[in-house]
């Protein structure tokens, strides 16, 4: 039996992954996040270790539809901005090591604490692997590299571990390491694919497009497109959804135009699916979408269509302390060739239908608390104009750190105001209003070779590092995907959305200009 209470356990007979005796250990340690995050939010100086794991433990063949997809890792480097607590020491650890210019770019951007005395609590730990065998499972097979990380934690009973998504590796991870896991519990993970979310979208009473979900095979799909179809003959396309896709590149478009009515339309949809059906992922083949789908189900629903559609989303959280609460809304920009991928975002949300957003948020999350989700979730929408209002349907949560979590976290880290979620606006201490557009796709072949150092040079010579003063400018990160695939992202900080879209053009024109050079 390992003691859950000792951080440095270095004892063997682990038990085994998933069995009950794990899980027992795994709750045990779950119930110290309460009093933890307690203890922090009364004394935001109190002593506390957090164990950075930035692992995308998804599907390998999904995740390589992303271009640099193993630099991901370096999203969560906002967590960095932790160090602004004087007593609080952070622990990141990653496949491959993060260059120095990086590391360094993100601890310069700490409001009010010096570089050194930031360094002296920040440790570093690299697995030095570049396979695409997710990070988590990386650590679990160094056990050497698991002891580094046990003896960097100073006190056990005050340090908890913090992931990009929570999947039985990261239980597993938390319980060798002896720390409670700020995350959803990885048997909750259901109610993040498209099939749960259509169900809890459902408990909530949130509206949701017309479909069918726990589809099991293409089979299955034919029959939900013929059904579809026949229940609404206007319907002209419908979405067809891996149930773990994420970012749009498990999505595909079916059309209908040219279809046959009556008896005939099933033999139809069966013989042209191969043919008509369009994926968002351009190396995508329906050979493999069709294998892909029969390991992990999905969904099909109705396209909804009309003059003015937006892809708004809203972001929560559940603390260890129970509250469920709503964090902020986003619009999404969204591209690929139905416009289904995530390229990044503006914040926040379009006035005109946030505070709708964010009761739907409010009901999604009651219901995710009451089944005993934690952590950060987020849910998107499909938004269309009817006459002077919006119509809005949920489509979709990402029980996990998204692509709107690290941008919104910069946010916060450097400015250190407060989200009004009665009028969806977010301001600093001085009652400024802050904006951002973001994006993690800010990518061009002539972008490739430019180095880390290279990029923080052109900021500072060109304007765009964020300026503590003023509370805006351009914060960069994926940095380290720059060089070898051309592509950074951004958050572009202003004190409007015009002006946050302004510093982003001009982030685009200042790299082209000197890629050129």
């Amino acid at each position: 039996m390992v003691d859950v209470r000792v951080a440095g356990v270095t004892e063997p007979g682990w038990p085994e992954p998933g069995s009950a005796e794990e899980l027992a250990l795994f709750a045990a340690l779950q119930e110290k996040l309460g009093p933890l995050a307690q203890k922090v939010i009364s004394d935001p100086r109190a002593p506390q270790t957090v164990v950075v794991v930035p692992s995308l433990t998804m599907d390998a063949e999904e995740l390589a539809k992303i271009p640099g997809a193993h630099h991901y890792e370096e999203r969560m480097l906002c967590m960095l901005m932790l160090l602004r607590l004087p007593r609080t020491h952070v622990i990141y650890v990653t496949s491959q090591s993060i260059a120095t210019a990086i590391v360094d770019y993100y601890l310069h951007l700490l409001p009010g604490i010096p570089l050194r005395h930031a360094r002296s609590r920040l440790t570093l730990l690299a697995c030095h692997d570049a396979s695409d065998v997710p990070l988590t499972q990386k650590i679990l097979d160094r056990p050497r590299l698991m002891d580094r990380i046990r003896q960097s934690i100073a006190d056990g009973e005050a340090a908890h571990m913090t992931c990009f998504n929570s999947t039985a590796l990261e239980r597993t991870l938390a319980v060798r390491l002896g720390i409670p896991l700020y995350g959803n519990d990885p048997q909750l993970n259901y109610l993040g694919t498209k099939s749960g979310s259509r169900e809890a979208f459902r408990a909530a009473g949130v509206p949701l497009p017309d479909g069918y979900e726990h589809l099991r095979d293409t089979d299955d799909v034919v029959e939900a497109i013929v059904e579809l179809k026949r229940r609404k003959p206007e319907l002209r396309r419908a979405a067809i959804k891996l149930d773990e896709g994420f970012s749009g590149e498990g999505n595909a478009v079916f059309p209908y135009d040219g279809c046959p009515e009556g008896g005939n339309l099933a033999r139809w949809v069966e013989n042209e699916l191969p043919r008509r059906i369009r994926f968002e992922a351009a190396s995508e083949t329906w050979e493999r979408y069709g294998r892909k789908f029969e390991e992990m189900g999905g969904i099909v629903e109705c396209w909804l269509e009309g003059a003015e559609v937006r892809s708004p989303s809203v972001q929560c959280r559940i603390n260890p302390l129970g509250d469920a609460t709503v964090v902020s809304t986003h619009d999404q920009v969204l591209g690929g060739p139905s416009g289904q991928i995530f390229l990044g975002s503006t914040f926040p949300a379009d006035a005109e239908y946030s505070r709708d957003i964010m009761e739907a948020g409010r009901k999604v999350g009651r219901v995710l608390r009451e089944r005993g989700a934690l952590g950060r979730f987020a849910i998107d929408f499909i938004s269309v104009r009817r006459g002077e209002g919006w119509e809005h349907a949920a489509i979709e949560i990402n029980l996990r750190k998204g692509g709107t979590t690290h941008p919104y976290l910069i946010l916060r880290f450097l400015t250190d105001g407060t989200y009004d979620a009665d009028d969806g606006l977010y301001c600093t201490p001085t009652a400024k209003p802050c904006y951002y557009y973001a994006s993690d796709n800010l990518q061009n072949p002539a972008y490739k070779g430019l180095t880390p150092d290279d990029l923080v040079d052109i900021a500072v010579d060109n304007g765009l590092h964020f300026d503590g003063a003023s509370q805006q400018g351009v914060v960069f990160h994926l940095i380290g995907a720059l060089s070898q695939y051309g592509k950074v992202g951004t958050v572009c900080i202003g004190d409007s959305h015009e002006s946050a879209l302004n510093y982003y053009e001009d982030t685009i024109a200042v790299l082209d200009r000197e890629a050129r050079r």
